[in-house]
């Protein structure tokens, strides 16, 4: 009989570890050649299935997917198209189980976030239900780490520590210059439900008097007085303020301090910037000079100061999907767990996707200071970790140096194509 081969997909927005996955997911079944044949990659994610786009990486050097793990973005390329219900739209169900017939393949590696979870569990069932099995496996991913069963995310601790140095470094900045310029600074980065990279921000402080001194939770409904008054009191004191607002800060009626009136592909609303409508009021109210900045794409795609923890998680949990497929596991999530003890550790686990699929892992309360705009003792000991250490990309004449695939598609055997709906 012959060896399965593998599907890989990218799902969603990025990370500067995602590659890292694909890595330890690649160069593991490389080892494992009698038990897995070729594994195909997604060309820009899911939609490389459908379109009977794949990539295959066995044309790609050894040193081409080892360069992966310090390599930023989607190597693969990925998308934010999401498969509808099997009830909506069962076509495009049957046109993944069609492809992977067609071209011998047995393992699915979906790595994204919970909309990824929610397809990986759909295909495996339908599989199932077709009489064409495949083992589904999910890789966590997602900047945001609002997954559930798993510590942390991958994709998290880089963007964490992205935004504690860029804190840091952006509040001495402001500190200079506030006695005749400057007085606020506002920094908005992702989060959309969960504000667990706004918190993130506050591992810049190391003293009291450090920035930032406002940090804005989606978890908290936005109250514009008790703000107002904060920021006061901070240039009254320190002679200036950084704020770190999360994009999905919310008014007290629930809705978005910045919505843009529209949605995206998942169906998620269009954010359009809480920094300049928090700058306006502060201008309009208090009469600072300010300056604001948006993290958006930087953050994420920073892999030249990436976190070693995360790097290093990153490709343990693609090495542990391709494990975990061959020992006969399906439809279940790599999870990352902690150790107890001060020192921290952290080992593998797995989640059923049954449970995982389109759960959303919030900030718990006693993360967040009782005035809402800080984060606990307890928050930053969970923190700390995640941005430990450095993994530097090489660099060549000045700037760092990344993969480049060669993204050799296999010729199709199927006569006809889809249309993307």
């Amino acid at each position: 009989m012959a060896r399965k081969n593998a599907f890989y997909a990218q799902s969603g927005g990025v990370t500067s570890v995602i590659n890292a996955s694909a890595c330890g997911l690649i160069e593991t079944a490389r080892q494992h050649k009698q038990q897995i044949g070729k594994v195909y990659a997604g060309n820009n994610g899911i939609i490389g299935a459908l379109r009977e786009e794949l990539i295959d990486t066995s044309k790609e050097t050894a040193s081409t997917i080892a360069a992966l793990r310090h390599t930023p973005a989607g190597a693969f390329g990925s998308c934010r198209y999401k498969l509808k219900s099997l009830e909506q739209n069962r076509a495009e169900y049957e046109r993944l189980i069609e492809v992977f017939k067609a071209h011998n393949i047995g393992y699915f590696f979906y790595n994204g976030g919970g909309d990824s979870a929610d397809t990986c569990l759909k295909v495996s069932q339908l599989s199932q239900e077709l009489g064409y099995p495949i083992q589904a496996i999910h890789i966590p991913k997602t900047v945001d780490n609002d997954l559930p069963f798993t510590d942390n995310c991958p994709g998290f601790g880089s963007v964490a520590k992205y935004v504690a140095v860029s804190t840091r470094e952006a509040g001495l900045d402001v500190a200079s210059m506030c006695a005749t310029s400057t007085k606020v600074f506002i920094l908005e980065v992702m989060g959309r439900h969960a504000g667990w990279i706004a918190a993130a921000g506050a591992l810049a402080c190391t003293q009291d008097g450090d920035p930032p001194h406002i940090i804005l939770f989606p978890e908290v409904a936005f109250n514009r007085e008790r703000f107002l008054r904060k920021v006061k009191g901070s240039v009254k004191k320190y002679g200036y303020c950084v704020v770190v607002a999360s994009e999905g800060v919310i008014n007290p009626d629930g809705s978005f301090l910045a919505d843009a009136g529209t949605v995206d592909a998942f169906g998620h609303k269009q954010l359009g910037g809480v920094a300049p409508a928090l700058a306006t009021l502060i201008r309009d109210e208090l009469g600072y000079k300010y300056h604001w900045a948006l993290a958006d794409y930087l953050q994420r795609a920073a892999r030249h100061i990436a976190s070693a923890t995360d790097v290093e998680q990153a490709y343990a949990v693609g090495k542990a999907a391709l494990e975990y497929a061959l020992e006969g596991k399906n439809a279940v999530m790599v999870t990352i767990e902690r150790g107890k003890g001060k020192k921290y550790r952290w080992s593998l686990g797995e989640a059923p996707l049954a449970e995982v699929a389109n759960v959303e892992q919030k900030m718990p309360r006693n993360y967040i200071s009782r005035d809402g705009m800080g984060i606990t003792d307890a928050c930053r000991e969970y923190l700390s970790p995640l941005i430990g250490g450095e993994d530097y990309p090489p660099y060549k004449n000045g700037v760092p140096q990344y993969a480049r695939l060669k993204k050799v598609l296999v010729a199709k055997k199927l006569k006809k194509g889809f249309k993307l709906k």
